[in-house]
């Protein structure tokens, strides 16, 4: 026979199990994860806000103004050249640039897709250079130069990003060169924080190029610029070579400016 003291001390054991079983351990866990987790997204997220507002608190005097039209004057080392805009050549007709790469002069009729395009493969400059006129900024690489982890960084502040442009370009004589209408800047480093200031003072700066509101959109029509399947680059005739288009024609008459977008 069981005693009462053995009795109670099974059903305390019993007890102490059902007490043990109820504990919603696995909850509990899951509660925990949550929250740590919407602590770390929201955390990022912090980061990040504070993050652009110092990027753009750093970048405020390289926004173009009615007291600061140019503020590229204030980056150390950009190339600037004043260049009549409207001078036109055919698709079949190479300009003769002095600047490598080109950022004003004669160019194609018809300009290259620049609504945040990278291309893959390198572009006729006759239509990037008109891409400029528009008010684009062309980022063209030296594709022996730039490569993995360095072109991705570049990639990412052209994809997406209107009034951007990205392609190799064989032969440059540094990594990388930024291009907008008149204005350029050799670089090596594709961390260098003169590439957002570049950016951020002369992108569609209607101070800066011929055709403010013109269109950065694919001109898919015969006879126009498919960006799936873009002229080939041909590197630039040398000065006065026969059958080609010096880079500015004193006296030109200028073509009908483009529509706006």
């Amino acid at each position: 026979m069981v005693s009462g003291k053995n009795s109670k001390a099974v059903r305390n054991a019993r007890a102490a199990v059902v007490t043990r079983r109820s504990t919603p351990w696995g909850l509990i866990s899951a509660v925990v994860v949550v929250v740590l987790f919407a602590g770390a997204v929201f955390g990022y997220a912090f980061l990040r806000g504070e993050e652009n507002a110092e990027r753009l608190s750093a970048l405020a005097p390289f926004t173009p103004s009615a007291e600061n039209p140019d503020p590229s004057t204030q980056i150390e080392g950009v190339q600037a050249i004043e260049y009549t805009g409207g001078q036109h050549v055919d698709p079949v007709t190479q300009v003769a640039y002095t600047q490598s790469p080109p950022f004003g002069g004669a160019h194609d009729a018809v300009w290259a897709a620049c609504n945040g395009v990278v291309y893959d493969q390198a572009v006729r400059s006759e239509n990037l250079v008109h891409s400029l006129e528009h008010g684009a900024v062309w980022i063209a690489y030296n594709p022996d130069q730039v490569s993995g982890a360095a072109l991705d960084t570049l990639r990412a502040k052209v994809e997406g990003q209107q009034y951007m442009v990205m392609s190799p370009f064989p032969g440059l004589d540094t990594p990388f060169s930024l291009q907008s209408w008149g204005h350029q800047l050799k670089l090596t480093d594709v961390d260098d924080v003169r590439i957002d200031q570049f950016v951020a003072a002369l992108r569609v700066n209607r101070n800066t190029h011929p055709e403010p509101g013109a269109s950065c959109a694919e001109v898919g029509v015969s006879g126009g610029f498919v960006r799936t399947s873009p002229p080939p680059f041909v590197p630039a005739p040398a000065p006065g070579t026969p059958g080609t288009q010096a880079e500015t024609t004193a006296g030109a008459d200028p073509v009908t400016p483009d529509a706006g977008s």
